[in-house]
């Protein structure tokens, strides 16, 4: 049998190569570790398994290698550390059985069999043994290795048992198949069909956790065509399943809108990691069918979908527990504004157009641009490059109105306090209006950025208000 040692070299391994001989225990590293030293991707994470106490050999591996803080998980027979830049996790042999209405497991001492029964994928069950007698041996019971060879999710047992037992594992298999590029076994994505309601029983965070994995991954529409198909959409995110169809009328169509999004969506991802400008391509359109009008004269509209789609972010989050902070409100702000580029490549580029869209979209201003240049799809491939050619004048035009107005996230040079003070002013709606007026003077090119022009338009803006300085 192939011997595997020469990847254990990284000192925990060594460690617990001792304690192991010493203490006459049963170890192995299992899981992601295994799995991701076949596949030649980088290794942060190392799950020990223990025959016997996690705890204890936690206890024993962090004092030999000096390591002061580490934290136990007693209810659940677990503790882990950090070492330098790896994250140890350390648990005894398990076997686990559940409860119909709950993914918590009743768990009792195992064997590595036992451990190896419990994982949710053949991939994620192989383990090197970390005993000297047999140092570095592969233990893969359910040929993980044949199914890494072949690109295959497959479950160790009955996949009906595995996801009705912890739901999140239809997450997870949709997950590595997104990831890894792999195929989910066809036994295994029926199984999911039949389980998908159960996934009622998992909180949003950890639903959420999953599937942001599966939008950083390098092409997400193939984990939302799995998640969409199996039916596991439909339990979370109605909102998007909404968007799925074509509907005719009088032999006019519109696009389908749930495609669509995957499309924008993977032409982020071609551009950006960031996971926010990708929850932004996500939500652009994400209400368009309750804005859906058939016009006989021009067909099709979606009539203040930006406006709606924005308003409808905060809810969505909220619900789907994603955070509703800076991130939520830049996902807001480029579904609001996501038109406005498009509209300015239609149309002719005005100053006072751009200088709006800067001040608007302030330091966001790049992403919306690949935001919106993401979202043109069209089969069309002539329009498609003529758009793009719009696009790169649009950004030219960005650049030099930004260099010589001074727009984007800019405060006017006149404050509240100042025209108080001018006009002998106490608190009411004058104040206010004045700031909107100049505001807008600057943004529409009436007067540059600066402050003596503010000052003067202020004080004309005053008179014709009936007020004296």
């Amino acid at each position: 049998m192939k011997n595997y040692s020469e990847y254990l070299s990284h000192p925990i391994f060594k460690v617990i190569r001792s304690i192991s001989q010493e203490e006459q225990l049963e170890v192995y590293v299992i899981g992601g570790f295994v799995r991701d030293t076949f596949l030649e991707r980088d290794r942060k994470d190392i799950d020990i398994v223990v025959v016997g106490s996690g705890l204890d050999l936690a206890q024993k591996a962090a004092e030999k290698l000096r390591v002061k803080k580490v934290a136990f998980f007693k209810n659940f027979g677990t503790a882990s550390f950090k070492y330098k830049d790896i994250d140890v996790e350390f648990v005894g042999a398990r076997k686990e059985s559940y409860q119909r209405d709950s993914r918590k497991p009743i768990v009792e001492n195992g064997t590595l069999q036992d451990d190896q029964n419990r994982r949710d994928f053949t991939i994620n069950a192989m383990g090197f043994s970390l005993q000297d007698h047999n140092f570095g041996e592969l233990m893969d019971p359910f040929n993980g290795v044949n199914d890494l060879e072949k690109g295959i999710i497959r479950t160790p047992l009955d996949p009906d048992v595995t996801f009705s037992d912890d739901p999140l594992r239809m997450m997870r298999a949709i997950r590595f198949a997104s990831q890894l590029n792999f195929k989910i076994e066809p036994k295994c994505l029926e199984a999911i069909l039949r389980n998908s309601n159960r996934l009622e029983i998992i909180s949003n965070e950890r639903i959420m956790d999953e599937l942001n994995k599966i939008i950083l991954s390098d092409e997400p529409s193939r984990g939302f065509k799995l998640l969409y198909s199996t039916k596991l959409l439909h339990q979370f995110f109605p909102e998007m399943i909404a968007l799925q169809g074509v509907e005719t009328i009088d032999g006019k169509s519109h696009k389908d809108n749930f495609y669509h999004t995957l499309e924008v969506l993977d032409n982020v991802a071609g551009n950006s990691d960031n996971l926010w400008l990708r929850w932004a391509a996500i939500m652009h359109d994400i209400a368009k069918p309750p804005t859906k009008r058939f016009d006989p004269k021009v067909g099709w509209t979606f009539h203040g979908h930006e406006e709606l789609g924005a308003r409808m972010t905060p809810k969505i989050f909220a619900r789907l527990k994603l955070p509703l902070d800076t991130k939520m409100r830049y996902v807001q702000k480029l579904v609001r504004l996501h038109l406005r580029p498009i509209s300015l490549v239609k149309g002719d580029v005005t100053d006072s157009a751009v200088r709006r869209l800067l001040f608007e979209a302030g330091d966001d201003i790049d992403d919306l641009m690949t935001l919106c240049n993401a979202d043109i799809t069209s089969k069309n491939e002539f329009k498609v490059k003529r758009y793009r050619q719009n696009f790169e004048l649009v950004r030219e035009k960005l650049k030099a109105v930004e260099e010589k107005d001074r727009v984007r996230n800019f405060q006017p040079p006149i404050g509240g306090e100042e025209i108080i003070k001018t006009f002998n002013l106490g608190p009411c709606q004058e104040i206010g209006d004045i700031k909107n007026k100049i505001k807008d003077a600057i943004l529409e090119g009436v007067i540059p950025n600066e402050y003596d022009a503010a000052y003067q338009y202020m004080l004309k803006v005053g008179k014709e208000m009936g007020l004296k300085p």
